[in-house]
């Protein structure tokens, strides 16, 4: 998008000047002129009274893109496992290709997976692109992007999920560059414009102090990456047959720039926190890294996971992998226990999809009380191990 200025309609009342928080309008010779610091905010189109002011977006007609048909997901797979932001982005593209009344597909990749259709026809694929090669069994970045960018151009779909994994994260702008699309990184909702059937794209912005929705129109296939754990999994509705499209790969060893000697997985104690069904989270209120001893044993009587917000991280209260929100995890849990959280926008933004959320705040008017369904007003260092001892007594029933 840029900005123009009509000089015939242009009076020089300077208001354009005094809106731009960049410094990207001057007065030259009584009249408005662009600089190289323009942004293209738009704050000077608003201010405009005799409308001098337009942008170009607002007068370029969107390309025909009647050829671009289907919702596609990229079937993420390690090792012979579909991954489950897979299966969480195939049940939201039944819902986006129902809205639009078209068909859901997956791309899939990898060598020897075919077992793997089943379970993508199951959660709701209708047809699978299946591209089997050596060089795709384990994921490299430019055989991947090479071999999806040429079924994407040859099938032409019209919205690409992706999840937003250390794969996904990856792999999403490698293909958006080679296509020249554009991609919105890291969403947390999806929808689909009741108006011209595009696809609105929902992610914080700011450092998660609001939320934006942003549209695409004028490139196919509209791109997304979405984060795990914030859509759920849904089996497909109905019966019919999953159509398979084979596709034949072509691949050169030289087309993997690198070689992959071994693969070193680094083991983990303990469940990842989306799949947890029970989180006990503390926050700022918490106090120190041994304030946490009476959330860790919350957590053990309830057989949970222990969790925390960013300050608890940054302070080195709990390991990185156990933070929840914006730049941390998405989260699903059946109950999500919120002590001494404040309730920041960030935060919310990884816990809202819990089912049932306890919050545990000395002040009663913290904002987390706005999202929980109970609420405990007091120090949170007598409510657990009060809770703690009263589920012991009960074997952990009753609470």
């Amino acid at each position: 998008m840029s900005i123009a200025i009509d000089e015939e309609l242009c009076n020089g009342c300077g208001r354009c000047v005094k809106a731009c928080p960049y410094g990207g309008v001057e007065l030259r010779d009584g009249k408005a002129v662009i600089t190289d610091r323009c942004t293209a905010c738009g704050a000077c189109i608003e201010v405009c009274k005799v409308e001098a002011i337009r942008s170009d977006v607002m007068e370029r007609e969107a390309p025909d893109f009647s050829e671009y048909a289907g919702v596609w997901v990229f079937a993420e797979q390690r090792e012979g496992a579909i991954s489950r932001v897979t299966l969480e982005l195939l049940g939201l593209g039944q819902r986006l290709a129902q809205e639009i009344d078209q068909e859901l597909s997956a791309v899939l990749l990898g060598h020897e997976v075919r077992h793997l259709v089943k379970e993508l026809e199951e959660f709701g694929a209708q047809n699978i692109y299946l591209a089997q090669h050596r060089l795709l069994s384990q994921y490299q970045t430019n055989p991947y992007a090479k071999v999806i960018s040429g079924i994407i151009s040859e099938h032409k779909p019209c919205i690409f999920l992706i999840g937003a994994s250390t794969i996904g994260r990856d792999l999403a702008p490698r293909i958006s560059m080679r296509l020249s699309l554009g991609l919105t990184a890291d969403c947390t909702e999806l929808a689909i414009d009741p108006e011209d059937g595009s696809l609105l794209q929902t992610r914080p912005a700011f450092g998660g102090n609001v939320m934006a929705t942003i549209k695409t129109p004028y490139s196919r296939p509209q791109m997304a990456t979405v984060r795990p754990g914030v859509m759920e999994t849904k089996k497909r509705d109905g019966t019919g047959l999953c159509r398979i499209i084979e596709k034949k790969v072509r691949l050169l060893d030289r087309d993997s720039l690198t070689e992959i000697l071994e693969v070193v997985r680094e083991e983990k104690g303990r469940v990842n926190l989306s799949d947890a069904k029970v989180i006990v989270a503390g926050g700022r209120g918490v106090g120190s890294k041994e304030g946490f001893e009476c959330i860790v044993r919350l957590a053990e009587a309830l057989g949970g996971e222990v969790a925390g917000t960013r300050i608890v991280i940054e302070e080195g209260w709990l390991p990185a992998e156990r933070q929840v929100g914006q730049t941390g995890q998405t989260v699903r849990p059946e109950l999500y226990i919120a002590c001494g959280i404040s309730g920041a926008i960030q935060h919310r933004a990884g816990m809202l999809g819990s089912r049932y959320v306890i919050a545990v705040n000395i002040d009663e008017r913290a904002p987390i009380f706005e999202v929980a369904d109970w609420g405990i007003v007091g120090n949170l260092h007598e409510v657990a191990p009060t809770l703690t001892s009263a589920l012991k007594e009960k074997d952990g029933v009753g609470l």
